[in-house]
């Protein structure tokens, strides 16, 4: 089960593993087949009562480095002529080292440096300072043993907020975005939009822009001109160094699926396919021992350490194979079940299907299905696709067919998109709207799939 359970990335490691671990293990194509049953036989053969001379087999021989290949002894594993395995990463400047860096453009007195360092380090990778200022003073004095007055904290972290990026060192976004406007030309609108983010704040986050204009007394096109200047700021001014250092994650599918002739063709992805076999002299040693009339102790020990090695290698291979087997069982009948889907690509054309639906079909366990779906992508026509979003729950529209809960957000979203957005539909006319559709959900149900959507109420939604 929990072979099955990893994915393609995950599961190549897991082979890794195995490999280096078990010498009885050997991956790429076996050139001698190798006759199983002999290399498995009960181990009941082995009397500790029964021994031989130790001269007649040398246990030493058998496990001789002598037939361990050279490249397998290096700390790399690799040979000299294979490509770089490791992914080089650039070594960009952190947002915390380029503010340390403009620190010294500035004068400082030996205390004040401290402080300015100490506030720096509490700043975080989206350019904010979230910690109360009375906390970090607190801190400074346990920690840094600086005795100091709020005050004099508070305006070393102007000086900050005067460093690049613009906004940095801010304590929430009214005051980043105070901030970045303060720092500009000044022009009227940049004049407007400063006076609505101090003063006004309340009202320009919730979108009520009618007081707006009439408090600010503001024409449409004012108010449209100072928004435009608020929306070309950043809100995030340390997001440009947050990220890096990092390797970018690569989407492996686990399946392939392609339209052939007008009917679907599905494979496993290669990676999920290894060649793998028990190695031939490790079971040509235990032939060895059996063929022998008797055993010291020591050499059955030996015995049983090769045989369980090999038993260890089968046990592998064979849960390789289910590996394989289910999921290859479990893709095929999510794709027979979602035919229509996979041949035209439209959303539409989804069946409502759970988890259930799919383990009653193949016959195997729920929680079996939930560890193939889970984290597992396949390749189709369409783009690439995790397993998941084929799953949806039903209902019932007016015509008493079932139609996927996913079709219902599609179309919910398109009513979204195409709305006015100076007079954004609220739950409730989107719930009639849907009625029109044919789907009749209650208003609650419509605010639910909207949050799953993560489209915003409809206040939040309008525009000028």
């Amino acid at each position: 089960m929990k072979m099955i359970k990893l994915p393609t990335l995950d599961f190549e490691q897991r082979i890794k593993q195995e490999l280096e671990e078990n010498p009885a293990l050997e991956s790429g194509k076996e050139n001698d087949p190798l006759d199983e049953q002999d290399n498995f036989d009960d181990s009941s053969d082995y009397d500790d009562n029964e021994y031989i001379n130790a001269d007649d087999i040398n246990v030493d021989e058998y496990l001789s480095d002598d037939d361990i290949p050279d490249y397998r002894t290096k700390s790399n594993n690799y040979s000299e002529d294979d490509q770089q395995k490791t992914i080089p990463i650039a070594a960009e400047t952190s947002l915390s080292q380029h503010l340390i860096n403009q620190l010294y453009g500035f004068r400082f007195e030996s205390e004040e440096l401290e402080i300015a360092e100490f506030l720096i380090g509490s700043i975080d990778d989206s350019g904010y300072i979230r910690r109360d200022l009375g906390q970090i003073v607190d801190d400074l004095a346990f920690t840094q043993n600086i005795m100091v007055e709020l005050d004099v904290v508070e305006q070393v972290l102007k000086r900050i907020q005067h460093l690049d990026p613009s906004g940095v060192g801010a304590r929430d976004l009214q005051e980043c975005l105070s901030i970045q406007l303060q720092r500009k030309s000044r022009t009227s609108d940049q004049a407007v939009a400063l006076l609505i983010i101090d003063n006004h704040f309340d009202l320009f986050s919730k979108k009520h822009y009618d007081k707006l204009m009439s408090k600010l007394e503001l024409t449409e096109e004012q108010l449209k001109s100072a928004i435009a200047e608020i929306e070309r700021l950043n809100p995030k001014p340390g997001s440009s160094f947050a990220g890096q250092n990092k390797n970018i994650e690569q989407i492996i599918p686990d399946f392939i699926m392609k339209i052939v002739d007008g009917d679907l063709d599905l494979k496993l992805n290669g990676r999920n396919a290894p060649e793998l076999h028990v190695s031939h002299s490790y079971n040509e040693m235990l032939k060895g021992y059996k063929a022998s009339l008797d055993k010291s102790k020591a050499q059955h020990d030996a015995v049983m350490f090769i045989k369980q090695k090999l038993d260890a290698a089968k046990w592998f291979i064979d849960a390789v194979q289910q590996r394989q087997q289910t999921l290859m069982l479990t893709m095929s009948a999510i794709m027979a079940h979602q035919k229509e889907y996979f041949l035209s690509g439209d959303e539409k054309d989804l069946k409502p299907m759970i988890l259930k639906d799919i383990a009653d079909e193949i016959n195997m366990d729920v929680s079996t299905v939930s560890r193939v779906a889970n984290g597992k992508y396949v390749d189709t026509p369409y783009g690439t696709k995790i397993l998941k979003s084929f799953f949806s729950e039903s209902m019932t529209n007016d015509q008493g067919e079932e139609v996927s809960t996913r079709e219902i957000k599609s179309i919910l979203k398109t009513l979204v998109d195409q709305e006015d957005k100076k007079k954004p539909i609220t739950d409730e006319q989107l719930a009639i709207e849907l009625k029109n559709e044919g789907y009749p959900i209650a208003r609650r149900t419509v605010a639910k799939y909207r949050e799953q959507l993560d489209i915003p109420v409809a206040r939040l939604r309008k525009q000028l």
